[in-house]
């Protein structure tokens, strides 16, 4: 079976198609990193906007960490996978350790990937949001969030492929959602990838680099800003 995108640049591409609705100067994309950000550098190329990132963190059940239990955001946001935690009977107690590890490497994303640089505002502003895919919704729901409390006008949820449960499920929570796929049974978001490799830190940087030069954004990485 052919899949849909041949990796996550081609999908940013597709996305961006289904989103020239939202080409306007209020409008802002945020990728959730790693995999998300190549797939919002495309969006935000194409609808010509400015690109940040918002760092999100799935909280992983111990023993079972590929199973979100819940996710953390920059700003301090957490969010809870009830069921999960319920059906797996999480402590608050695991919970909390969880989320304070996790934190320690949210934080060292964020130098890594801005510097001393600050969030570009969202105050008032229609945010997109972008991952390369949704599968439980734990980090995408962390991720809005984040936003909602930072003043955004509108939350917009973008992805390539998502499972139609989870779209389904997150649509009453935001303003717009807009998915390229919805296969059934989804799986996992990798399975609708060609090359779904894992994307490096330094690919991140780059692209954040390079978007900030087009837009003029004064979003740099902490290299640049030691060396200019």
């Amino acid at each position: 079976m052919r899949k849909p995108f041949t990796d996550r640049r081609s999908a940013g591409r597709s996305l961006a198609t289904e989103l020239e609705g939202y080409r306007d100067s209020d409008t802002l994309v945020l990728g959730l990193p790693r995999g998300g950000v190549p797939v919002a550098y495309e969006v935000a190329k194409a609808l010509r906007t400015p690109l940040d990132v918002l760092v999100v963190r799935k909280l992983g059940v111990p023993g079972h960490e590929e199973l979100a239990m819940g996710a953390i955001a920059s700003g301090g946001v957490r969010i809870v996978n009830e069921p999960v935690a319920e059906e797996l009977g999480v402590s608050e107690r695991a919970l909390a350790a969880a989320a304070a590890q996790e934190q320690i490497e949210l934080e060292r994303r964020e130098r890594l990937y801005r510097g001393e640089a600050m969030p570009v505002d969202v105050q008032g502003r229609t945010v997109i949001l972008v991952d390369d895919g949704l599968a439980t919704g734990s980090t995408m729901r962390a991720a809005v969030a984040a936003v909602r409390g930072r003043g955004a006008r509108r939350v917009v949820v973008a992805v390539p492929a998502a499972s139609p449960a989870t779209r389904d499920q997150l649509a009453p929570e935001v303003d717009d959602i807009v998915v390229v796929v919805t296969p059934e049974p989804f799986l996992a978001v990798g399975m609708w990838y060609e090359d779904f490799s894992q994307t490096r830190d330094e690919e991140v940087r780059d692209l954040l680099a390079k978007a900030a030069r087009s837009s003029g954004s004064s979003l740099t990485t902490g290299e640049e800003q030691e060396t200019s």
